[in-house]
């Protein structure tokens, strides 16, 4: 008896805290983020002109945002194979190599030479660290949001699980930051020449402060009985497929809004504020500052709200409010005055909230412990590649085509917000389900449970 007390005694010392978990979630997500939304900000500002030069701005564009898409497309097969390793081998060691990955991709890229220099070698060299960069994110929002939820409370899994949440608007905030304040300080030659690469190189300053904490973080209790029961899946994205489809379907269709008009508030508002309505970069800039400050602390307090009164009825909510919102947020752009168009992409921000602070745990709860880590990533990912990898594109395109008039593109977040309403509707509620389920040891029983042979 004593021997069993004191192996439980140092089990649970070997336990994180879930206040040291929320802050390496958060830590590491907001550098992953950094590194991802970095290059969304200079494709919508200085990649056609470093990468396309032969081609008119607008088209050059495009041309750019299609090498953003591209890491779009890398994220899904990142989130199955670091998923598949997540469930098998564990959380933190995956979060890690996510970690990495994305930290050499973004610096590499600060070092990359341009057009005018190796010719087209140099989009293809930036297609493939773009590529190398999704992979890296694919990884980590899921072992990040099941790390958070698995070591949270019971009744607390909201609001510990908005914490890796908050690393996107942590992320967008620092790239957008340190984006502004060397656009604002340098002339366009001595910013186009090398000022846009040192927000690039300093990611790898930011993956040695996220890799010192996350060595720290345990492995989570409820994937740690997995292993001590031996009871992994052996496919786990297969696995989930087969035993969770719809699931995986419904969180894809959620995603659809949350994602895609995200991507449009925040990367193709550049584009329209400053290539349409011409007003400086800067303004633009400072609206989505202001709206990632204001995203930081509204997801959170939407994740502690959704432990109270669901997951479904906010995410409803931001779904239907950015359906609503469409075309009122291109009313606000093309005042072309600065506060109001701050305030716009503010309240973009605020819908978006509104689903992505619950939207950690309400995907993890949707999925068992042994294939959380796959499921959440797959819904997720997968979702990434048709809403926000193709936004900004479609976004440009439909702007493109329509001689600058914004409200095809209105209509497109509308239809994105069709998408996840129907989809929230469709799912069951969460918040009080109990995600330790029962695990299989090797023999396909449950532990601790007898046989009806045994009994």
């Amino acid at each position: 008896m004593d021997g069993m007390e004191r192996l439980g005694g140092e089990r649970m010392g070997e336990r994180s805290s879930i206040q040291q978990v929320a802050a390496a979630s958060f830590i590491g997500t907001t550098i992953e983020w950094y590194d991802f939304f970095l290059y969304g900000t200079a494709a919508a500002l200085v990649f056609n002109k470093l990468f396309f030069p032969e081609f008119s701005p607008l088209a050059g564009t495009l041309l750019a945002f299609s090498t953003y898409a591209v890491g779009f497309l890398a994220r899904p097969i990142g989130g199955i194979v670091i998923g598949h390793y997540g469930d098998k081998i564990g959380r933190k060691s995956m979060l890690i190599l996510s970690l990495l990955i994305m930290g050499i991709a973004t610096f590499l890229i600060g070092l990359l030479p341009t057009y005018n220099a190796i010719g087209v070698a140099a989009p293809i060299l930036l297609v493939i660290l773009r590529l190398a960069q999704g992979f890296g994110v694919g990884g980590e929002w899921g072992g990040a949001v099941v790390l958070a939820v698995e070591h949270a409370p019971p009744g607390k899994r909201g609001f510990y699980g908005a914490w890796p949440q908050m690393g996107v608007p942590a992320g967008l905030l620092l790239s957008t930051g340190v984006f502004t304040l060397f656009n604002a300080s340098l002339s366009d030659a001595a910013f186009l020449s090398w000022g846009w690469r040192v927000p690039f190189l300093l990611s790898i300053v930011l993956v040695a402060v996220g890799l010192f904490i996350r060595l720290r973080i345990m492995e989570t209790p409820a994937f740690q009985r997995v292993k001590d029961t031996r009871s992994e899946a052996r496919m786990p994205v297969i696995e989930v497929i087969r035993t969770h489809p719809r699931n995986v379907l419904l969180a894809m269709g959620m995603r659809i809004a949350e994602n895609g008009v995200f991507y449009v508030f925040t990367v193709f508002s550049l584009t329209y504020g400053t290539q349409v309505l011409g007003v400086p970069r800067t303004t633009v800039l400072i609206g989505v500052l202001i709206a990632a400050a204001v995203g930081l602390f509204a997801m959170p307090y939407f994740g502690w709200l959704s432990d109270r009164v669901g997951r479904r009825p906010l995410y409803l909510g931001g779904a239907a409010l950015s359906m609503l919102y469409a075309f009122p947020f291109f009313w606000l752009m093309d005042t072309e005055m600065a506060a109001v168009i701050w305030l716009a992409i503010v309240l973009g921000l605020v819908w978006h909230a509104m689903m992505y602070g619950p939207q950690a745990s309400f995907f993890s709860e949707l999925f068992g412990t042994r294939v959380r880590y796959s499921g959440a990533s797959l819904g997720y990912q997968l979702a990434s590649v048709l809403a926000g990898g193709l936004s900004p594109l479609i976004a440009t395109a439909l702007l493109a085509a329509s001689d600058g008039e914004p409200w095809w593109v209105a209509a497109y977040m509308v239809g994105m917000g069709l998408i996840s309403v129907v989809s929230v509707l469709l799912a069951t509620e969460t918040f009080r389900s109990d995600i330790e389920e029962d695990v299989l040891d090797a023999k396909g029983h449950a532990p601790g449970r007898p046989t009806e042979a045994e009994g």
